[in-house]
């Protein structure tokens, strides 16, 4: 697989809750010169992330996250940042999924809150992270089913945050699960070019990492 093909899927990531301005500044450039999918930023950069790249040639989209890392806000509230983070300008949403909500049985009302979140997208991408290390096997293929008859775009295994990011099966699994024309994003623990492109292979359509980027420039791999 040719590593353009690896780096277009990318959602390059700096989602660290120190992160400064500097180092938002310094994904932005290394996505527009690598040719990334998007960055993937804190919400309270989205403007200045979008301001930053609005004049650059090789511009990529910016994505930020929503409900995270635990998911456990109202879902009131998970609408107010989505449509907060689409008025400065993101042009991605990825929200967590209320994990108990789910564990509850409740998955009407789980499809409920993701609707709503992409409702207040008004039409930008939305990817659903359902935090696959929290799940059995069962909710892993409930939460397909749900994302599947959602109005959303992408289901995503991992916010990176909690004890295990994306695996191959679990990717194996949504492929199998997935309705035609939903994406999968893996994310979370991708350490090398080799995991990416066999991410590719199983299903996935985007890849959420911070690594890539600094592999490809022969830098310290860690992190997201």
């Amino acid at each position: 697989m040719e590593l353009k093909t690896i780096l277009s899927a990318v959602d390059h990531t700096l989602l660290k809750p120190e992160s400064t301005w500097a180092q938002i500044r310094e994904i932005c450039d290394d996505a527009m010169t690598y040719h990334t999918a998007t960055v993937c930023i804190p919400a309270c950069y989205v403007a200045a992330c979008k301001a930053y790249m609005a004049d650059r040639a090789d511009k990529v989209g910016v994505c930020t996250v929503i409900g995270f890392p635990t998911g456990y806000a109202t879902t009131r509230t998970k609408v107010f940042e989505a449509e907060d983070a689409i008025r400065n300008g993101a042009d991605e949403i990825d929200m967590v999924i209320n994990i108990g909500m789910l564990r509850d049985g409740r998955d009407d009302e789980v499809l409920e809150e993701i609707n709503a979140v992409k409702a207040a997208c008004a039409g930008h991408t939305l990817k659903v992270i359902i935090e696959t290390c929290l799940l059995t096997q069962e909710e892993k293929v409930r939460m397909c089913d749900i994302v599947s008859r959602s109005e959303a775009d992408f289901i995503k295994t991992s916010t990176g945050f909690s004890t295990a990011g994306a695996t191959f099966e679990d990717v194996a699994l949504m492929k199998a699960h997935m309705a035609p024309g939903k994406g999968i994003k893996a994310a979370g623990g991708i350490a090398s070019l080799a995991d990416a492109e066999r991410f590719l292979e199983l299903g996935a359509t985007r890849l959420g990492t911070s690594r890539i980027i600094k592999l490809v420039k022969n830098e310290e791999a860690s992190g997201y």
